[in-house]
């Protein structure tokens, strides 16, 4: 005889109790202990519409408090999760909490889950562990749109379901957050499913992500070519290595040096990329490598070449940009984002997250797998195996502007400029934010987009613009966090307050921390404007007077 687990026990009394009239979220109406609170949430495995894998009461563990689990399927491949407080912690409100990268996994949002929010997120319809990066795209369409677009939405819908099924009322409010591929997550709801959220969060979106991916692989095609004679790491000891990074070094003060203080402010913060002019044939003039021998405290012309394509964005044979590049500020971050060299074994991060993106996700017809090694563009590739080797070198850039990926772009890019079906027709609000030191997700065409939104949805009236959508552009940020400038806050609360209140945010106040301790804090100003320093005079280099008081937006 088969033993009777404990979860059946529970769910057969739980059937027989609504098959008998009870009530299995009785609690609801009344004290409701500890009983009824597991009760209630293990009941949610027998709800009729929907395929729920498990259901169960978490415990509590540091702040996060007790509360109910679930998981639940949607065919084909979508696996989702929702973190339910108890009734009475729920705040009405419930949240979508975005993804990064290729996604893959299930992400939690405890201190979401903590201040009352039900949080729902998924893994976008595959599995990080069994299929990592962009190979669960391999001639698989289905999976495509489910990351493109289809896995948020669906997912929307089944944890609303599932509120309304635990708490017997629909939320209050509806949100969404997200940052990098979030952030394409959320104007991709905005551009297809603007009923789905009253509020989104977008940060440093991937909304042009076939555009991001080409300009960074062809500038890593550069970079790579007649053996990296147009990179900017060298090989000091002439054993092949590419050991020092002292270019990237030279140019990262170069920018700083030139671009720091334009704002007013030395703070080892660029405040706006877009006001700094910096050229780096000119700032390079006395340190251009004689007769253009490679050296490691010189630049060739090819490597100030390299430069220019980097900020600018790389082109076609045509002369066609393929995307606008990282901004001034952003030069840290390039030993591990962009170039090749020893420390990082020639596979910049750039190059990692995005090379077999082009094998499986911009052709409609995937040309075949990535060889092993993603560094030897040399390597004889073999094109007879039952999935041909295909590697990223081999990509002509002339086949974006040819419309060879127009199905991929038309399916994963979040661009469309028409919001007016989500904050016009809904009245949502919209809340962009990028990092202007953000190697990974070029920060300019998010402006740029922002701007384009102003004149589709709202005719170029900014003012009627800024009533529904605000942009805030963060000095010194990295991709979605990290960086000279500050970049913490509090991303949700400035929207549910415009949302809820009709308080629409002037500024955010952002902090930076170091040691465990604020050492600058700032206004964030909604674009256009800019925080300027107000406080006492003389002391704008003081960092005791980098407080958001002494910051004024104009």
């Amino acid at each position: 005889m088969k033993r009777v687990t404990r979860s059946l026990v529970i769910s057969l009394a739980t059937s027989a109790m609504w098959l008998s009239g009870g009530d299995a979220f009785a609690w609801q109406n009344g004290p409701g202990g500890p009983v009824d609170q597991e009760r209630s949430c293990l009941a949610l495995e027998n709800l009729a519409n929907l395929t729920i894998l498990s259901a169960k009461v978490i415990e509590a563990n540091g702040s996060t408090p007790r509360y109910c689990y679930v998981r639940g399927l949607i065919s084909p491949a979508i696996h989702y999760h929702v973190q339910l407080p108890f009734a009475d912690k729920w705040n009405g409100r419930f949240l979508m909490w975005g993804d990064g990268g290729q996604d893959g996994d299930l992400d939690f949002a405890d201190h979401r889950l903590a201040q009352g929010y039900a949080v729902a997120n998924s893994n976008s319809g595959h599995d990080e562990g069994s299929e990592p990066g962009s190979t669960y795209a391999f001639n698989n369409r289905q999976g495509e749109i489910d990351f493109a677009y289809r896995a948020v939405h669906l997912t929307v819908n089944a944890a609303r379901t599932m509120v309304e099924a635990y708490y017997r009322k629909a939320p209050q409010r509806s949100y969404f957050e997200g940052c990098s591929t979030g952030g394409r997550q959320g104007l991709m709801e905005a551009q297809r499913f603007p009923n789905d959220f009253d509020g989104i969060v977008a940060g440093a979106p991937t909304n042009f992500t076939v555009e991001n991916t080409v300009n960074r692989l062809a500038i890593l095609q550069r970079l790579f070519r007649e053996n990296f004679a147009a990179n900017l790491a060298s090989d000091t000891n002439g054993d092949g290595s590419l050991d020092s990074i002292k270019k990237v070094e030279m140019l990262r003060d170069a920018v700083l040096n030139k671009c720091d203080a334009v704002d007013g402010i030395r703070d080892g913060v660029i405040d706006d990329p877009l006001r700094c002019t910096f050229d780096p044939k000119v700032e390079f003039a006395a340190q251009t490598c004689s007769a253009n021998a490679n050296r490691a405290d010189c630049f060739t012309s090819a490597q100030l070449q390299s430069i220019e394509a980097i900020y600018q964005g790389a082109r076609d044979s045509k002369g066609r940009r393929i995307h606008k590049g990282p901004a001034f500020g952003s030069e840290t971050a390039w030993e591990r984002q962009i170039i090749p060299h020893a420390g990082n074994k020639l596979l910049p991060d750039g190059l990692q997250s995005s090379g077999d993106r082009l094998n499986y996700m911009f052709y409609e017809n995937d040309p075949g797998t990535p060889p092993a090694d993603f560094t030897d563009i040399n390597q004889k590739l073999d094109k007879k195996k039952l999935s041909p080797e295909w590697g990223w070198w081999e990509f002509n850039v002339d086949d974006l502007a040819d419309g060879r990926g127009k199905l991929i772009i038309d399916m994963l890019d979040a661009k469309d400029p028409n919001l007016s079906k989500f904050l016009k027709a809904r009245n949502g609000k919209l809340i962009l934010y990028h990092g202007w030191a953000d190697p990974q997700v070029s920060p300019e065409p998010t402006v740029d987009y922002y701007k384009d939104v102003l004149t589709t949805t709202f005719a170029a009236d900014t003012q009627a613009g800024r009533e529904r959508a605000r942009l805030f552009m963060i000095p010194g940020m990295g991709h979605c966090g990290g960086g000279a400038g500050p970049n913490t806050w509090d991303k949700l609360a400035p929207l549910v307050d415009w949302v809820e209140n009709g308080k629409a945010p002037e500024h955010l106040v952002a902090t930076h921390g170091a040691d465990g301790k604020v050492d600058n804090e700032r206004k964030i100003c909604a674009y256009p404007q800019r925080a300027v320093y107000s406080g006492p005079a003389g002391g704008e280099n003081d960092r005791a007077n980098w407080v958001q008081g002494n910051f004024t937006c104009r």
